[in-house]
């Protein structure tokens, strides 16, 4: 991801000079894993955003007013609201190579701290006061983690050291030689995220480029160790003495990364006035999906050509199943020919004859260089043709059906996507699949998007896969095929599987999957809407088919309400 340890250390510094001294005047939920708040300093309110989301946790401030996301607050929000509004900021502070942030207030009940870990899909924010845990936005327990627990009324522990990384300041032209000897064959960049701290692939693939004058296919054997030392130690002693240079890299008037940094293997590198900027303009404002809808265009508008294309065809080949005339008249004018043999005379360039006697005669054209007998059988072979094309246009008009039923899948994809990598991920699989038309573009980095895993209050767990890549990993990694399966009828959306592992589920617990079937689907506007339930064992892949396109049978429908996670 873009939220690497040196973009966090031009974040704290960013908001130590902002907001130092400032006081909560109000704090909020975005949604169920982002919160805001809103802090008066320097004569000016500051509205900061601090998300814990799996592919794009991130601090960063917020241009306008951040939205309140949630219904009703969770036991974290009404601690936020009780600890934290009314409080002074005294510091930011970052432990040194950790993508943590530690929020220091002096709040109306004493010392209270907001820790915000910005590490992908271990993520969390945290309230700690003496050093013990108010709440968090991610409980761990130590089913999941026995040596982190992050749980109200627990220590707080820091995250564990990374002893096989070392600091890049410590680095030697020996050590780096014997690195690069030692794994002659490595992807260079992937060597350098491996064993520095620090090193995000954005920050490792740029000082590749800058030693090597090029990134495409560098091997660790290809690099200069003299050179790449020379890179590394002057990008970490200008981040290492706060010597920020936040800015954007943008292609077709889309921002692709950000950096705290000066980007030079990406084009159009753009300068921004701090590194929050640089973060809104990455992300897009924090107000819900509606602020991705200029990101999206793009994409969508090749959806739509390329549904357009398959339609067109769709359409031909349905003309051409319906349509036997001409392959009838073929067959006729091959047997009137024979009929007719001996009155067709040398060079004779058509013939008229009648097939059936209540209908008109036919012209037949014959070709002047070949006998009657040649032009019968020329005949005869284009309707063999002709019928042999017919026997295969069912199969292709089914494969036709099945690339426009995938196509609007992806646009549901598309609508629901509700950040970057989501929307890349629809724009990479049009890619993949032969659909985009054009330059390739190359979507934003980060990792891809991890279906939703929903834990119900009876301690059961539910999947779901939000874009068609998901759906086939819901489906047939995280399925089991004694689990139920749920999706919408009729609509594309969400594959969901309820881990019931062949046990009686609640009915409950079924409601809730068919609201989160219905939520992440074409039907998410309607008031109720139809979903289909199964086993997964009675799920199959559509032979030939796309990622996420199934059949299914044994079905039982529910009737659902949408609803999203909460």
């Amino acid at each position: 991801m873009n939220f690497d340890v040196f973009t966090l250390a031009a974040v704290t510094d960013e908001l130590n000079d902002k907001l130092s001294g400032g006081r909560v005047q109000d704090s909020l939920e975005i949604g169920n894993e982002a919160v805001g708040l809103e802090i008066y300093a320097g004569h000016t309110r500051h509205y900061l955003l601090v998300s814990a989301h799996p592919q794009e946790a991130r601090l960063h401030l917020a241009p306008d007013r951040l939205r309140r996301g949630v219904e009703h607050p969770s036991p974290l929000g009404l601690l936020m609201r009780r600890h934290l509004e009314g409080a002074f900021l005294r510091k930011v502070s970052q432990p040194p190579w950790e993508r943590v942030a530690h929020l220091e207030f002096d709040g109306p009940e004493g010392p209270i701290t907001l820790i915000a870990e910005t590490m992908d899909r271990r993520s969390n924010i945290l309230l700690v006061r003496d050093g013990k845990i108010l709440d968090c936005v991610r409980r761990v327990g130590p089913d999941e983690n026995r040596v982190r627990v992050s749980l109200p009324g627990h220590e707080y522990a820091p995250p564990p050291p990374q002893p096989l990384k070392r600091p890049p300041t410590k680095l030697t032209l020996a050590l780096l030689a014997d690195m690069l000897d030692g794994n002659p064959e490595k992807v260079a960049w992937r060597l350098l995220t491996e064993q520095l701290l620090g090193f995000s692939p954005m920050l490792a693939r740029e000082a590749i480029y800058r030693a090597a004058q090029r990134l495409e296919g560098v091997r660790a054997a290809d690099v200069s160790a003299r050179a790449l030392l020379d890179v590394i130690a002057g990008l970490t002693d200008q981040l290492m003495h706060g010597q920020f240079e936040p800015g954007v890299a943008e292609e077709n008037g889309l921002v692709r990364a950000y950096a705290a940094y000066e980007i030079t293997h990406l084009p159009g590198w753009r300068p921004t006035e701090g590194i929050s900027a640089a973060l809104v303009a990455f992300h897009g404002a924090p107000v819900g999906a509606e602020a991705y809808e200029a990101a999206k265009a793009p994409v969508r508008a090749q959806i739509d050509e390329a549904s357009e294309r398959v339609t067109r065809r769709l359409e031909s080949l349905r003309r051409q199943a319906s349509d036997e005339s001409e392959r009838e008249r073929l067959r006729q004018s091959g047997e009137l020919i024979l009929a007719y043999q001996y009155q067709v005379k040398p060079r004779q360039t058509e013939l008229v004859a009648q097939y059936d006697f209540d209908a008109p005669p036919l012209t037949i054209a014959l070709d002047p260089s070949l006998t009657a007998v040649e032009n019968a059988r020329a005949y005869f072979e284009r309707y063999d043709k002709a019928k042999r094309a017919a026997a295969g246009v069912p199969s292709l008009i089914q494969a036709a059906e099945n690339e426009l039923a995938f196509l609007k899948q992806l646009s549901t994809d598309l609508t629901l996507a509700a950040n970057w990598p989501e929307i890349a991920e629809v724009q990479e699989t049009l890619q993949a699949n032969g659909y985009w038309r054009g330059p390739r573009a190359a979507g934003p980095r980060g990792g891809k998007s991890a279906p939703l895993k929903v834990t119900t209050p009876e301690g059961i767990v539910i999947w779901v896969g939000r874009n068609s890549r998901q759906n086939d990993e819901v489906t047939f990694s995280k399925g089991r095929p004694e689990d139920l399966w749920l999706h919408a009828r009729g609509v594309p959306g969400a594959h969901v599987v309820i881990k019931s592992g062949g046990r009686r589920v609640p009915g409950a617990v079924i409601d809730r999957a068919a609201g989160l079937a219905a939520y992440y689907s074409a039907a998410r506007g309607e008031g109720r809407a139809l979903v289909d339930v199964t086993e997964r064992r009675y799920v199959r892949k559509i032979k030939g088919g796309k990622p996420g396109m199934v059949t299914y049978r044994n079905e039982s429908p529910v009737e659902a309400t949408p609803a999203g996670e909460r």
